[in-house]
């Protein structure tokens, strides 16, 4: 093979020569330092950051508390049984509606035996949910009752002494509760709606407060009464804006823009009559809302 035409592209001047060392050098100091230099990357201690670690990990450790706990289970009076409450506890809806037939000729079961016999359901529905049943106490010491009654004709009684009644914008939680079947959660609401009332004006707004049974509410209408406090700030419905009539509990935006726009085209309004005209105006709670307005 002839060597001799290849050997003129083998031929490097000084310089070239000189350059391809160089090249090689420089490569060969690269790979060195590749080779052993450390690449891995310094990672700085924040005390920000590991304060926010600890915080974390305590934040995992109470999510796990929580999750462990068991839920608290409510007892409740079984003769306020709701449909839907019920229908979560495993009753049909025959069985329900029995129940809230008994309770429509105001009668009362007290105790899982009773509410069984009316309702009919089953010896094993029973044993599941009469542990959650929370009777009122004089029906949970009825053995107490009938020992005192042995001795009615016995004892000297004073004369009965008429029941107070109280005012429902001054009563208490714990005054509420005295009605039967009144716990916290209702007494809660009621003292919730008062609140964003200003104050109640009638005993018929028991109605608005979600939960209350007709028979509970006739209890309250019983025991309490309604006095308007002097300090009840009304609402001018002729000087009053947008914003504020809208923000009134029986006023929608709606309404309340319907009220504007008619106060500029007609005039000022006189009388609740007069704002009774307004579509769509609530006017079966026409008598309550005039107590809260001022013309």
């Amino acid at each position: 093979m002839n060597f001799s035409y290849f050997k003129k592209y083998l031929h490097f001047t000084k310089y070239q020569r000189a350059g391809i060392l160089i090249l090689f050098l420089i490569i060969v100091v690269v790979q060195l330092f590749y080779l052993f230099a450390d690449f891995s990357i310094s990672e700085e201690k924040s005390p920000d950051k590991e304060k926010w670690l600890d915080l974390q990990s305590e934040i995992d450790k109470e999510k796990t508390l929580k999750g462990n706990n068991k839920p608290v289970i409510y007892l409740f009076n079984p003769n306020f049984i709701s449909d839907y409450k019920g229908y979560k506890l495993g009753m049909s809806v025959e069985e329900i509606d029995r129940l809230l037939a008994f309770r429509k000729e105001n009668k009362y079961v007290n105790s899982a035996e009773e509410f069984q016999k009316v309702t009919g359901i089953s010896d094993s529905l029973l044993n599941k949910i009469s542990p959650l049943f929370k009777f009122p106490d004089w029906v949970e010491h009825k053995s107490n009752l009938k020992s005192e009654k042995l001795e009615y004709n016995t004892i000297a009684y004073p004369e009965k002494v008429k029941l107070e009644i109280l005012d429902i914008n001054q009563a208490t939680q714990e005054d509420l509760m005295k009605i039967y079947g009144i716990g916290e959660g209702l007494s809660t609401r009621i003292l919730k709606q008062k609140e964003i009332m200003g104050c109640f004006v009638s005993m018929d707004q028991m109605e608005d407060v979600w939960g209350l049974s007709p028979q509970v509410i006739n209890e309250l209408k019983t025991h309490f009464k309604v006095v308007i406090p002097s300090t009840l700030k009304k609402i001018n419905v002729n000087d009053a804006s947008l914003k504020e009539l809208s923000q009134f509990p029986y006023f929608k935006y709606a309404l309340a823009k319907q009220i504007v726009t008619y106060r500029s085209m007609n005039g000022n309004f006189n009388n609740i009559e007069d704002l009774s005209k307004i579509k769509d105006f609530p006017v079966e709670k026409a008598k309550i809302i005039s107590l809260y307005l001022e013309y």
